[in-house]
């Protein structure tokens, strides 16, 4: 059936007619969708005209208007017809008795009607008293009467509303903002409400009144789509309801999947959430753009008129090709995405550090241009992943606009299958991909209790991974963690460490609270499966942000407290694995040459060596650096540690890894001592200095004459603390029993310019001497180990190694 058959049967047969009409239309499925929307508009618009038609009689300065969806042509099965009756003021009497011949057909066919009767001025106020009345005279569209009282009306309306913007448009997001905290978001709820959760289609129209203000615009691509993708699954849900309802009940969901031509409920849900997930990432990158023109409108006029009305615009370097502007993360003017395949990742982790948003402009440029990345991922894509990863909070939004442009998919195509899968749990909150994120989230504040915080925030990342594939998740997941970490560039040990942490991600959770923790049985498999402390420790941090990450249910002190037991039972079991600590290699020809030549000049000497791997498997391929390896031979004497990591702090060199060790020269030389540190090391910005000018700062920082600590302050107040994530505070703990040599340090803190230097100042003022030292940087995490003596030589008694933990502690925390 047509339109125009329809009509035809309304203008014959009156409000029977119409009924008919509307009753094929919406039951014999020739049409579905928009055209059905569109059809069942214009049907009931030419139903309604021909009732004013009949009831006018001949009355001017009258006429009817659609406002709201229906204003829009987008009539859902069920639909509230919204409709103005519009005069000029002239016969009231009159109009009332009009109305009435309107509303009373409505509500006598059983339809929903919300109505008015107002002059324009009289809508004019109103709107501006009432935002909801302003929103939907927006979409004000005629249908029978004096046609130039519409266009009027709507003239003034878009207007008054473009005028008003600037007050009118932080009032239209605060009542988004309160009706998402009412609502939820509706990308993960299992029962959602389609029309007012966050990404539903309440926002969609806050966006077209956006755009209508003329001062900021939403982003079109795929807007359109999972809008009507909403309007489809809301126009099924009605007819299979028979009722005006928003909500997608559990128990509708097949039988709307079914109508809708979809294979079950979990992919009906699953597009659902994609639409939802469209319209929430253009919602917020459209009321950041509508933050920024307002703050740009308030201060540029002042700033160009003090600099004599010239434009501002302020960049803040963040990384290589990253920059921050107008409260974004951009990239900088000479970032070539099409040549840096690295620079998504890094321009993410910058944005997560900072606490700020990613850019549209910027995602999109780098989703159209950016090429592959090598297998294996080069060394400085991994670590900006876990940098991405670790840094709390921020992570989720950063993650969310790479996956608005396909960059998620692109880095790791395992995600296609788990982006936006529904879980029918009760105890799970989130969709899978969002769990999985929430667990980094939430493993990122756990990083200082294991060694390896790149491998927890990792396998955070891909425990559930496995729920994609049939069969149980965790041993599918196992295959599908060992591929990845192979592919993002992990070696072969770490990948098993992987791959076992989410064939086990609930081997802990499942053990402690069904299982005889008294049995030594039980305790046994658990180190089994286990292996290592190391592992150990690993799974108990991701148990507990697994569970955390999955809702309020999944974790209490209780079930914390049966973890606790059973991991002090399998690391009794494990105990006698740990490792000593392990006898230094045998120095190299070079690391020879540099001591002896370092002891002869009683001096500083150092060498810089590039590292390179290969970014392409094919033969044309240029070698990428992973920064420079520095070898640094001293004379052995007090502040080498603090005086080398504050010279490369000042030089804004960042140290991937580091090791120190003290030498004894050959006994040919001399009986003397020279302390090796063999460091790999990387530019924040730019290139490296000249190998002169560090050893001349070196020379300097060593007899006292080089500023260190005022070169670092000064630097930190020339840039103010941004806003970002809070990262968990710095750890120092005592290893028992790690050495038989020496007291083992370890220091677990995020990274930042000059903590060596800090770490090195501390243990100085401590008394304590820097046997070794193996310091890594994970992501945005260091991770610290320092070999540390009494001046004999000897491991500190307990209470000294207790105080010179606590006072390092309470110095990086200061």
């Amino acid at each position: 059936m047509t339109g125009t058959d329809g009509r035809k049967d309304a203008e014959h047969s009156g409000p029977g007619g119409y009924a008919a009409a509307r009753l094929r239309l919406l039951t014999e499925g020739a049409l579905s969708g928009p055209p059905r929307r569109a059809a069942l508009a214009e049907l009931t618009d030419d139903w309604l005209s021909g009732l004013f038609s009949a009831a006018a009689d001949g009355l001017r300065g009258v006429c009817l208007v659609a406002v709201g969806g229906y204003g829009r042509g987008e009539l859902s099965p069920r639909s509230d017809l919204d409709l103005l009756l519009l005069h000029d003021g002239g016969d009231t009497k009159a109009v009332a008795a009009l109305a009435d011949r309107i509303w009373y057909p409505v509500w006598d066919l059983g339809l929903a009607l919300d109505h008015s009767v107002r002059t324009p001025s009289e809508a004019r106020r109103t709107a501006g008293d009432d935002l909801k009345v302003q929103l939907g005279l927006l979409d004000a569209r005629h249908i029978a009467g004096d046609l130039g009282l519409t266009t009027a009306l709507r003239t003034a309306v878009l207007a008054d509303w473009r005028n008003q913007a600037p007050k009118r448009l932080p009032e239209l997001q605060e009542l988004c903002a309160e009706r998402a905290a009412r609502q939820g978001e509706l990308q993960y709820l299992l029962e959602p409400d389609l029309k007012e959760a966050r990404g539903g289609l309440r926002d969609a129209t806050a966006l077209r009144a956006v755009a209508a203000s003329w001062l900021a615009d939403a982003p079109r691509e795929g807007l359109a789509d999972a809008r009507r993708r909403l309007l489809d699954v809301r126009d099924a849900l009605h007819l299979a309801t028979g009722r005006a309802t928003d909500r997608l009940a559990l128990q509708e969901q097949d039988q709307v999947a079914a109508d809708l031509g979809l294979l079950d409920a979990d992919t009906l849900l699953r597009q659902v959430y994609e639409a939802a997930r469209v319209i929430a990432y253009a919602s917020d990158v459209t009321w950041r753009e509508v933050g920024r023109v307002l703050r740009s409108r308030a201060v540029r006029p002042r700033l160009r008129a003090m600099l004599g009305g010239k434009p501002v615009t302020e960049r803040s370097p963040l990384a290589e090709g990253v920059v921050e502007q107008d409260g974004e993360v951009v990239l900088a003017r000479a970032a070539r995405p099409e040549r840096d395949p690295v620079l998504p990742l890094r321009a993410a982790a910058a944005a997560a550090q900072a606490g700020l948003p990613l850019s549209l402009h910027a995602v999109r440029r780098m989703a159209a241009t950016v090429r592959p990345l090598p297998t294996p991922w080069p060394a400085e894509a991994r670590e900006q992943l876990v940098t991405l990863l670790g840094s709390g909070r921020p992570t989720v939004d950063v993650w969310e606009a790479l996956e608005a442009e396909g960059l998620v998919t692109w880095l790791l195509p395992d995600w296609e299958r788990v982006r936006c899968r529904p879980q029918r749990n009760a105890v799970h909150v989130w969709t899978v991909d969002r769990h999985l994120i929430e667990t980094a989230v939430r493993a990122s504040e756990l990083t200082r209790r294991v060694g390896r915080p790149d491998l927890l925030l990792v396998a955070a990342l891909l425990h559930d991974i496995g729920k994609g594939w049939p069969g149980d998740h965790s041993v599918a997941g196992e295959i599908i963690a060992k591929d990845v970490a192979t592919r993002i560039g992990f070696d072969r040990a770490e990948a098993a460490v992987l791959s076992t942490l989410v064939r086990n991600h609930l081997l802990l959770i499942e053990t402690a609270t069904r299982r005889d923790l008294e049995d030594p049985a039980t305790v046994r498999a658990v180190a089994d499966a286990v292996g290592t402390q190391g592992t150990l420790e690993l799974l108990h941090a991701l148990t507990e942000a697994d569970a955390l990450a999955t809702g309020p249910a999944a974790w209490s002190s209780w079930r914390g407290s049966l973890v606790a037991d059973l991991v002090k039972r399998v690391a009794a079991v494990l105990a006698g694995d740990a490792p000593e600590e392990p006898e230094p290699a045998a120095p190299t020809a070079e690391q020879e040459r540099l001591a002896i030549e370092a002891f002869r000049t009683e001096g500083p000497v150092l060498a810089l060596r590039a590292q390179t791997e290969p970014v392409t498997e094919e033969p044309a391929g240029e070698p990428e650096p992973l920064g420079v390896e520095l070898l640094i031979a001293v004379p052995d004497q007090p502040g080498v540690l603090p005086a080398v990591a504050g010279v490369l702090a000042v030089h804004r060199l960042t140290v991937r890894t580091a090791e120190l060790r003290a030498l004894r020269l050959p006994d040919d030389v001399d009986d003397g001592s020279v302390l090796l540190l063999n460091w790999r090391v990387a530019a924040e910005y730019g290139s490296l200095p000249q190998a002169a000018r560090l050893r001349a700062d070196l020379v300097r920082a060593l007899d006292g004459t080089l500023d260190i600590a005022g070169r670092l302050a000064e630097r930190d107040a020339a840039y103010p603390r941004r806003r970002g994530w809070v990262a968990p505070p710095p750890r120092v703990t005592v290893a028992p029993a790690a050495s038989h040599h020496a007291t083992v340090i370890e220091v677990r803190a995020q990274d930042a310019p000059g903590l060596l230097y800090r770490i090195g100042m501390a243990l100085e003022k401590a008394g304590v001497r820097v046997r070794s030292m193996h310091v890594s940087t994970l992501g945005s995490n260091a991770v610290d180990a320092f070999y540390v003596t009494t001046d004999a030589g000897t491991p500190l008694p307990a209470q000294d190694a207790a105080s010179t933990a606590r006072a390092l502690e309470e110095t990086l925390r200061a």
